[in-house]
């Protein structure tokens, strides 16, 4: 079975008030999308396109097993994952953590 690097991400919008949970095989990528609003749905429309926080996979079917459990989980638990890594709410994406 091949390894490979697969992720799962939050963004939010500048105010830190809408949160959005993604999976994806190409960090920088996906999330340059999200800040060009290239696919026009809930990230567009909200203007998420801050990338708060991202854990990384050598598996899909465990990325895709940790999005899903991120996603039926509450907000609070997401806000506690930001703050415990990113208490500053900073944009990632202008970072070397993402290369």
């Amino acid at each position: 079975m091949w390894n490979y690097n697969f992720f799962i991400y939050i963004l939010t919008n500048k105010n830190n008030t809408v949160l959005y949970v993604g999976m994806t095989d190409d960090l920088r990528n996906r999330v340059y999308e999200h800040k060009e609003k290239i696919y026009k749905g809930f990230t567009a429309k909200y203007n998420v396109d801050k990338l708060v926080y991202f854990e990384r996979f050598s598996h899909a079917d465990e990325a895709v097993q940790r999005e899903k459990q991120l996603k039926s989980g509450s907000r609070a638990k997401k806000i506690a994952l930001i703050e415990g890594l990113n208490a500053d709410w900073i944009d990632l994406y202008n970072t070397d953590l993402i290369d």
